[in-house]
C-alpha cells in the first residue's frame, strides 16, 4: 500500500477529473455484471476478499496505482457503477470513505427494504460493526479505519474492505474479509482473508490463533470485574517489576510499563468493564460486541490476563501482502481514454449478448485474457 500522501484525492475534481471516475464506474459496472453473469453473485463477493485481484480491478481501472487510494476509488466506482442494478445482479454494496463509512448499517436497510431482501439484515450491520472492531480494536497495529465497505448478497455471503491510516507514517493498511453461510468466518481466529501493507511491525493481535489463551483469560478478567482490573492495572504502573509464581514480568515479551507509561483512562475502562461484569461476557466475541468496548479496554484486559494469568497475547503482525513501488498521475502510462471507452464498448457488447443466452464472447474474452498472461511485457506507452 503506498503513502497517503501520494494517494488521497477527491473523486471528482481536484486531480481527478469527472470524465475519468464516470469511465471508472461504467467499466466498473461492466465487470461486475460479467463476473455475475458468468459466475454468480457469490464469486464476485470471494474475489473483493483477494487482494491480488482487487489490486489489479484497480489498476485496469486506470486511477491510484499501487497506492491507498486505490482502495477507496475503486470500491466507490463499484458502489456507483452497480447502483440501481443491485437488484438485477443480486450484489448490494454498502459503506465507503470517512462519514459514508458510519453510514453502512443505514445503507443495509435501505437496500433491504428496497429489494424486500429476506437475507438477516440485523446480522448485516453486527458483521459491520463486528469487523471494524477487530481491525481497530482487537488488531491494534497503529492504523485507524477510515474506510469500510460491505457487499453482499441474499443468501448471507458478504465481503468486507476496510482501510486504516498510520497518522504518524502516512501509510495505508487494507483488510480483506470473505463469508459466506457454507464458510463461516471467526471473528476471533485469524478471520482474514488477507490484510496488506509495505510495513509491519510488533502490535497487539488478539485474533491471532497464539493469543487463544490470552482470550479466554481477558473473559474471566471481565467477569472479575472492574476493580480487580483496574487495581492491577495501577499496580503494574507504579511497579517496576511484579512476580506471578515462578514468573515474572521481565520474563514475558513487551510488558514492561515505563513509569511514564500512563494507564488508559481509568473512569473510561471502569464504565466499560463495569458494562462486561454485567453482561457477564462467555466468550471473547461477547467482550467484543459489548459497546463501549475498544482499543484501551482491550489493552488493559490483555496487560492484565498476561501478568496475572500468565497467557501471553500474540505480538505478530498480520500484514502478509503488500504492493510497493508504483506511482500515479501518468506511472506506467497517462490514461488512454480512447482504449479505456473501447474495453467499456467490448464488454458491454459481451453482457448483452450472453444475456440472451450467447456467452461465446466471455469465453472468447477469458481465452483472450489466457493469451495476455503468455504474452511477453513490452516496456513503454500503449
Amino acid at each position: 500500500m503506498g503513502r497517503t500522501g501520494f494517494a488521497t484525492l477527491p473523486l471528482h475534481g481536484g486531480r481527478c477529473p469527472p470524465w475519468l471516475f464516470d469511465l471508472m464506474r461504467t467499466l466498473a459496472g461492466s465487470i461486475v455484471e460479467a463476473i455475475v453473469i458468468e459466475f454468480g453473485p457469490v464469486e464476485f463477493l470471494r474475489r473483493l476478499a483477494d487482494p491480488f485481484w482487487f489490486q489489479s480491478l484497480g489498476c485496469i481501472l486506470g486511477f491510484d496505482w499501487h497506492s491507498s487510494g486505490l482502495t477507496t476509488t475503486t470500491t466507490a466506482a463499484l458502489k456507483e457503477g452497480i447502483a440501481g442494478r443491485e437488484g438485477d445482479l443480486g450484489v448490494f454494496i454498502a459503506g465507503g470513505k470517512g462519514r459514508t463509512s458510519l453510514k453502512t448499517p443505514i445503507e443495509i436497510q435501505q437496500l433491504g427494504d428496497k429489494y424486500g431482501l429476506h437475507t438477516d439484515l440485523e446480522d448485516l450491520k453486527r458483521v459491520s460493526r463486528l469487523v471494524a472492531k477487530v481491525d481497530n480494536s482487537a488488531v491494534q497495529d497503529g492504523y485507524d479505519l477510515y474506510h469500510h465497505v460491505l457487499a453482499f448478497t441474499n443468501d448471507g455471503s458478504w465481503s468486507v474492505i476496510q482501510q486504516g491510516m498510520n497518522e504518524a507514517t502516512s501509510w495505508a493498511r487494507r483488510y480483506h474479509w470473505f463469508c459466506t453461510p457454507r464458510e463461516p468466518v471467526d471473528f476471533v481466529c485469524e478471520p482474514h482473508s488477507a490484510v496488506c501493507c509495505d510495513h509491519t511491525s510488533t502490535v497487539l493481535n488478539m485474533v491471532a490463533k497464539e493469543s487463544a489463551g490470552c482470550r479466554e483469560s481477558c473473559v474471566e478478567a471481565a467477569r472479575l470485574g472492574p476493580d480487580f482490573v483496574v487495581k492491577e492495572l495501577r499496580f503494574l504502573e507504579e511497579s517496576g517489576e511484579r512476580k506471578r509464581g515462578n514468573l515474572s514480568l521481565s520474563d514475558l515479551p513487551d510488558l514492561r510499563l515505563p513509569r511514564a507509561h500512563a494507564i488508559p483512562e481509568t473512569q473510561r475502562i471502569y464504565k466499560a468493564l463495569a458494562q462486561l461484569k454485567d453482561k457477564e461476557p462467555h466468550d471473547f466475541l461477547q467482550i467484543l460486541d459489548t459497546p463501549g468496548v475498544g482499543p484501551a479496554t482491550l489493552r488493559a484486559l490483555a496487560l492484565v490476563s498476561e501478568i496475572c494469568f500468565l497467557t501471553p497475547a500474540s505480538r505478530r503482525d498480520p500484514a502478509v501482502y503488500s504492493f510497493a513501488h508504483g506511482g500515479k498521475d501518468g506511472h506506467p502510462y497517462p490514461v488512454n481514454r480512447t482504449l479505456y471507452e473501447t474495453s467499456i464498448s467490448v464488454l458491454e457488447r459481451a453482457i448483452s449478448e450472453a444475456n440472451i443466452g450467447r456467452r461465446e464472447k466471455l469465453q472468447a474474452l477469458r481465452r483472450l485474457g489466457t493469451v495476455l498472461d503468455r504474452a511477453p511485457v513490452v516496456q513503454g506507452r500503449p
